[in-house]
């Protein structure tokens, strides 16, 4: 039987110990190590699933065979180089990285090494989980709207590259035609950070996707709607309910399936799978992080413009 694959990972904070737990449940993999610059936060994460709290980057890398980056979004770039160097298989929360530059970066260095790159989009699970992803006409139109209560998380970057690279990511992910153009108009908070936007990305191909996300709502939802030349699909990821006047069979029963329940477990499992040369690619490969963080680093630029 092959020796479990050591599993680390990078930050322990909540989503830290998300991934943390990931590790420590899944086959073939064992949780060894937690990274963060507080030892006793390190501990925490670590300690009670039979791991060991770290707070140098060097003796961390020594203790592990992949990585998990689940560090606030200016880190990861960093940090996956660094992992990378030392040969280990990464998986990074999106987005991958704040500059395309970086990502670039990453992609290449992983390239090069021959070592596999995921990243973290992971309600793509559940559009595959769905059958989305099978669909054989192109989108006409999609309207996406990803609401949640104010937070402390994530603040070292817009809500677009918190929140809306998500639902951007799923807008490539349907369409085979490029975006061309990116609008948007929002609401910055503290800090001077855009908490509340509004966006429209059209396509090549006539294609138009609206987004709506806010860090700033009274409660969370998350809704989209697809229309096709057939028929309109609409979703609620928040109940996993959805209506579907397509020819197309979808998943009726998706919502059952573990990896709608747990699309973090699924997306790690995918990784893992890939590392060990059991699938071809991760759920979400380094390029297609790298398409989202563009699209949305346009969207950015968009509100920058408008002012």
């Amino acid at each position: 039987m092959a020796e479990s694959l050591r599993g680390g990972v990078i930050g322990a904070g909540v989503f830290g110990g998300y991934h943390a737990r990931q590790y420590a449940r899944l086959d073939g993999v064992v949780l060894s190590a937690v990274l963060d610059p507080h030892p006793d936060r390190a501990a925490r994460v670590a300690v009670p699933l039979g791991g060991r709290a770290f707070h140098e980057m060097a003796e961390f890398l020594d203790a592990v065979d992949v990585v998990t980056i689940a560090s606030p979004a200016s880190h990861h770039a960093g940090q996956a180089i660094a992992a990378l160097e030392a040969g280990k298989h990464v998986y990074v929360e999106k987005p991958i990285a704040v500059t395309v530059a970086d990502a670039e970066k990453v992609r290449s260095l992983a390239q090069a090494k021959g070592l596999v790159v995921a990243c973290g989009h992971q309600e793509r699970v559940v559009f595959r989980a769905m059958g989305l992803l099978d669909v054989p006409e192109q989108p006409l139109f999609l309207e996406a709207l990803r609401h949640g209560p104010p937070s402390e998380r994530s603040r070292d970057v817009s809500a677009v590259l918190d929140l809306m690279i998500h639902d951007l990511d799923l807008a490539l992910s349907i369409s085979a035609a490029e975006p061309v153009t990116a609008e948007g108009e929002g609401e910055q908070g503290k800090g001077g950070v855009w908490d509340v936007i509004r966006s429209e990305v059209s396509f090549e191909d006539g294609f138009t996707a609206r987004f709506d996300v806010s860090r700033m709502a009274p409660e969370r939802r998350r809704h989209m709607k697809v229309v096709y030349p057939s028929g309109e699909v609409e979703i609620d990821f928040v109940t996993r309910e959805f209506r579907n006047t397509t020819p197309f069979a979808l998943n009726r029963d998706f919502a059952d399936t573990p990896a709608a329940n747990d699309p973090l477990g699924a997306s790690v499992e995918g990784f893992l799978q890939a590392v060990r040369g059991e699938a071809p690619r991760p759920i979400v490969t380094a390029e297609e992080a790298i398409r989202a963080l563009d699209l949305a680093l346009a969207v950015e630029q968009a509100l920058e413009d408008v002012g």
